[in-house]
């Protein structure tokens, strides 16, 4: 098999000496035949098989022997989710924060008990827009060499910290885009989650806390970011991320929905599980995210001339309308950035989209009607595999990163 070093220099040697190539190796600006002749070597993975479902989905000890937290090494990426973050930092991921889709949803279950279909649906949803299809690779921060070099442009293949697809403005503990930093632990932010915790919770974080601050971040970058916005994804995540925290965050020997404070600083802050920490009792979503909407509900819109002139858009879907989410997601999202794209590319497009959509009807019932862009692909290849453990485990699962590309110096000649 061809390896990446030796693809990473042959695609520079395509390039011509007098263009810059850009430093993350995309392909943008070749043709079409030279894009035909390059996609299929680039190491292309048909997108691994999903994970089954657990055969034990009880709460059990996941900060473990097996899992022990480590302290970042030189390149290590981390990104604006702080349960794949602490993953990685337990190795559940790769700990370098390059994973498949496979290895995310396999771990969203192993450490935290995530519903499979709703980690499939929420994992494809953030591969599709930021990870690299050709690879099956997905840096759960900003991008990296590691995802391997770039399909076609437009599709940006940057990774989590994207603005306005997974990330989005009003994090309850990350800085809006607009103000430079939406990744970084923000201390500031992080006081005033203690502040309302203390006064609307007792002391703890609950849906209580959830509904107000959720409401406060919303007003408060409405007054102070002149570009913010607030639709489809970004409406629909920031809500269902209020509740993560409670579900996913709480001990599973105590699960009261009463997260400690502390120990919600070691996740955002550290990256780190408590000592002795248990996951949820049972499988679980994003139960409880209608519940902080409708404390204090606002409309899906947008700033349109700079600060408090937040102005709702009637077009964008809201909270439950799943089957809206979807097909703008495909519509909007999925075509703008993958307009015509072919072979291998154009196979795991097929791949991916219906397991987002089998994922979709699992989370919320059939009843959507299913899109095909690029044309339908058999069903039975997004199905989970029965010898995905397996595979994975080959693949170097868990502690064993996924090898990244070698960062080759760029260079204004590129020649290597």
């Amino acid at each position: 098999m061809v390896s990446f070093v030796f693809v990473t220099c042959f695609v520079l040697g395509l390039v011509s000496s007098t263009t810059a190539f850009p430093a993350y190796g995309s392909l943008a600006g070749l043709s079409q035949d030279e894009l035909d002749r390059i996609i299929p070597t680039l190491q292309a993975r048909e997108p691994a098989s999903l994970p089954p479902p657990m055969k034990f989905n009880g709460t059990k000890l996941v900060n473990n022997a097996q899992h022990p937290w480590k302290p970042l090494k030189p390149g290590d990426i981390r990104g604006p989710c702080p349960g794949l973050n602490t993953l990685a930092s337990h190795g559940y991921l790769p700990r370098n924060g390059i994973a498949s889709p496979s290895q995310i949803i396999g771990a969203v279950q192993e450490g935290y008990n995530m519903d499979p279909s709703f980690a499939t649906f929420v994992t494809y949803l953030g591969h599709i827009s930021n990870g690299n299809q050709v690879t099956d690779l997905l840096s759960i921060g900003g991008k990296s060499h590691g995802t391997g070099p770039d399909p076609s442009s437009p599709a940006p293949v940057s990774g989590l910290s994207t603005h306005s697809t997974f990330e989005g403005d009003a994090s309850l503990t990350r800085g809006d885009a607009f103000f430079g930093d939406n990744h970084s632990f923000n201390g500031t932010l992080f006081n005033e989650f203690i502040d309302f915790s203390n006064k609307f919770g007792g002391g703890k974080y609950n849906l209580t806390v959830a509904g107000e601050l959720r409401y406060h971040r919303i007003q408060q970058s409405i007054a102070t970011n002149p570009n913010f916005s607030f639709v489809a994804p970004r409406y629909n995540t920031a809500y269902t991320e209020s509740v993560f925290l409670i579900n996913f965050f709480v001990d599973g020997r105590h699960y009261d929905g009463q997260l400690d404070l502390e120990v919600a600083r070691g996740f955002f802050q550290d990256m780190r599980m408590p000592h002795d920490f248990h996951r949820a009792p049972k499988p679980i979503g994003g139960d409880g995210f209608e519940l902080v909407e409708a404390a204090r509900p606002i409309q899906p819109g947008r700033n349109v001339r700079g600060v408090n002139s937040y102005t709702p858009d009637p077009t964008s879907p809201k909270l439950t309308e799943f089957c809206k989410v979807y097909e703008n997601f495909v519509n909007k999202t999925v075509l703008t950035f993958y307009p015509k794209p072919t072979g291998a590319l154009r196979k795991a497009l097929k791949i991916n989209l219906g397991r987002l959509y089998d994922a979709l009807n699992k989370v919320n019932g059939p009843g959507c009607t299913q899109l095909f862009p690029y044309g339908n692909y058999p069903e039975s290849a997004y199905r989970t595999s029965p010898n995905f453990a397996a595979a994975l485990e080959a693949q170097g699962h868990r502690d064993t990163a996924i090898p990244m590309i070698q960062e080759l110096p760029i260079t204004g000649s590129n020649t290597i």
